[in-house]
């Protein structure tokens, strides 16, 4: 049962950044046929200020759902862990039937906080990494169209928009492990 639910919550996180990556693969696609026929004009900017934001706010939505299906998925793999040690307790000549995870490998699995670049390594870090480039995306497309076509504009608005949108989602996805790590493994009230 635990087995299956693991596999539920796998499959809809994948399932998820597929669809995000599928959206933002076919929006930019569809941005730069708009940038070809209107030879970057006004519809390139009005297509671009409805697109861009659209796409980030799906990524903001995806990266929050597939940050909770995956500690979901480390808590469900907790507890076939303390199911795993119960029988390793109580019936130990089923030993030879079950393989037994060095503590070493159940911190990993446990995803304990801290390692660094641990966030960027996740689903929901890859999320937050493109969503990230989306709403700076969306901010050099405002600031270039505000500044008369000014490059610089451009990258400085992309840059203060990217970088700490990046580091808040990252942050958020620490913390939100942490919080889940400090929780005891009790039963659930379903």
């Amino acid at each position: 049962m635990l087995g299956g639910a693991r596999a539920a919550t796998i499959a809809e996180s994948n399932g998820r950044a597929n669809m995000f990556l599928a959206a933002v693969s076919g929006g930019l696609i569809a941005l730069g046929l708009v940038a070809t026929a209107s030879r970057v004009g006004a519809a390139f900017y009005g297509f671009g200020l409805v697109l861009l934001p659209t796409l980030a706010f799906i990524g903001f939505v995806t990266f929050g759902r597939t940050l909770q299906s995956s500690i979901e998925d480390t808590e469900y793999a907790r507890r076939i862990a303390q199911l795993r040690d119960y029988y390793f307790e109580h019936a130990p000549e089923i030993a030879p039937y079950l393989v037994r995870v060095p503590a070493a490998e159940r911190l990993l699995m446990e995803r304990v906080p801290g390692a660094r670049w641990a966030g960027y390594r996740t689903v929901a870090g890859m999320v937050a990494v493109i969503t990230a480039v989306l709403a700076g995306s969306t901010a050099a497309l405002a600031a270039i169209l505000i500044s008369d076509h000014s490059l610089a504009a451009g990258v400085i608005s992309a840059t203060l928009v990217t970088l700490p949108t990046m580091i808040v989602m990252i942050r958020y996805q620490d913390s939100a492990w942490e919080r889940a790590a400090a929780e005891s493994l009790g039963l659930s009230e379903d």
